[in-house]
């Protein structure tokens, strides 16, 4: 059974219940990381978020409460980070190490989390789960400010294109509610965010387990005069709302050829919008044609935009395959077989240049070839200093050259050439 959120579908007519239905389905969804160092408390804060959105069940609930006494580190009280560290290693050690994917809703916005590692070896996981997000909480613990784990996530999140990031200090409980404190956290994380490029920062004093500034104003900072969390997440602009403004781009995922009468093109649109009748260029290829059709399981679209899988059939018989992309043909996306990129290395072995390796983009994969390791980036300080190999977790601007041109163009706000499917 689950816990009371305001609703009782039981009580409610058929067609109440088709109205909550189709109120759930009509709210937008945010994608969302908590990252940061070891510690920081990331797992607690979605825990509580969970547990202030009514997002326990009963038999959730009764087990935390057993949890909380035999393996928490709250002396018997709830420990909101059991909610979501899973694995019998990480309620052991405290810590999380798999990427921890949670969805709860507001009356305003659906939400999927994902609680990501703090330890260094675990930076490949992190990088899994901010490679969907739109928004990043980067958790500080007030008592150790900006460290080392602080910066590599922060720089990973400016690689991965995240325009949002909410600066969380945490655990202001243990500073005794110090604005001064967070003030000089808040000015060494802006000071280094600038240098990434990061420009949209919300900061924010909070206790993940207290559950203060997080669903509302806290009284403990009165001197802070800002949102909750809660409210930020639930107005801040989404992805799927920037990206619908921006050139039409539609990576193909098949080729629908159901019979000699039909050839479409399905794919989910990653930016932009398209119509019936608009020109469109097909990548790597160079050939154009104009949109005919925009065919779904449920009839016929008049257009579709950003985030939305739909069937393309054109004017014209375009040899079309997996992994090209259909563009906006007077703002078509770069192709090229060579170009530089920073690369995150998530392998056990050593990257090295030279030896060939596949590269996954949209979806096509081809093979590639390290032409030349640039150099290796330096998180703490972002100095940049010669390197022969790239070891794991370790970030590197290489040269890269394919076997075959693939479609791309410029991400995030390092200015950095990379995949943007």
């Amino acid at each position: 059974m689950a816990r009371d959120t305001g609703y009782r579908p039981a009580e409610l007519a058929a067609e109440d219940i088709d109205a909550f239905l189709a109120d759930h389905e009509s709210k937008g969804l945010l994608r969302f990381i908590t990252c940061g160092s070891v510690d920081d408390g990331k797992s607690t804060l979605i825990g509580r978020l969970l547990y202030d959105s009514r997002m326990v069940f009963d038999d959730q609930m009764a087990a935390l409460e057993a949890d909380s006494k035999k393996v928490g580190t709250q002396g018997g009280a709830l420990d909101f980070a059991l909610l979501v560290d899973g694995l019998a290693a990480e309620r052991e050690q405290g810590i999380t190490i798999d990427v921890a994917y949670r969805f709860f809703s507001t009356a305003k916005r659906k939400f999927i989390v994902a609680d990501t590692p703090g330890h260094e070896q675990y930076t490949r996981n992190m990088v899994t789960g901010a490679s969907t997000a739109d928004l990043a909480i980067v958790l500080i613990d007030a008592r150790k400010g900006v460290l080392t784990q602080t910066r590599r996530h922060s720089y990973l999140v400016s690689l991965l294109g995240i325009r949002h990031v909410v600066l969380a200090v945490n655990k202001m409980d243990l500073v005794d509610w110090s604005r001064d404190v967070f003030d000089k956290i808040v000015v060494d994380y802006r000071a280094f965010a600038a240098e990434l490029g990061i420009e949209d920062v919300l900061c924010i004093p909070i206790s993940g387990l207290m559950g203060d500034n997080i669903t509302a104003a806290s009284t403990n900072t009165p001197w802070y005069d800002g949102t909750s969390l809660i409210d930020h997440l639930e107005t801040v602009e989404v992805d799927d709302e920037r990206l619908a403004r921006r050139p039409f781009r539609m990576p193909v995922q098949w080729v629908n050829r159901p019979d000699l009468n039909f050839r479409g093109f399905a794919g989910q649109i990653a930016s932009g919008v398209v119509k019936p009748g608009d020109p469109v260029r097909i990548l790597p290829s160079g050939r154009t044609s104009r949109v005919a059709r925009i065919v779904t399981l449920d009839g016929d679209l008049d257009d579709a935009q950003a985030g939305q899988s739909v069937t393309l059939t054109l004017t014209d018989e375009v040899d079309i395959s997996r992994g090209d992309v259909i563009a906006a043909a007077d703002q078509p996306c770069e192709v090229a077989d060579q170009f530089e990129t920073t690369i995150v290395w998530m392998g056990e072995d050593e990257l090295l240049a030279g030896r060939s390796y596949w590269l996954k983009i949209g979806a096509r994969t081809v093979s590639a070839q390290i032409t030349e390791i640039k150099h290796r980036v330096d998180v703490n300080s972002l100095q940049e200093s010669a390197a022969k190999t790239v070891g794991l977790n370790e970030i590197a601007v290489c040269n890269l050259s394919l076997t075959q041109p693939v479609a791309f163009e410029p991400t995030g706000s390092t200015g950095v050439w990379g995949a943007s499917y």
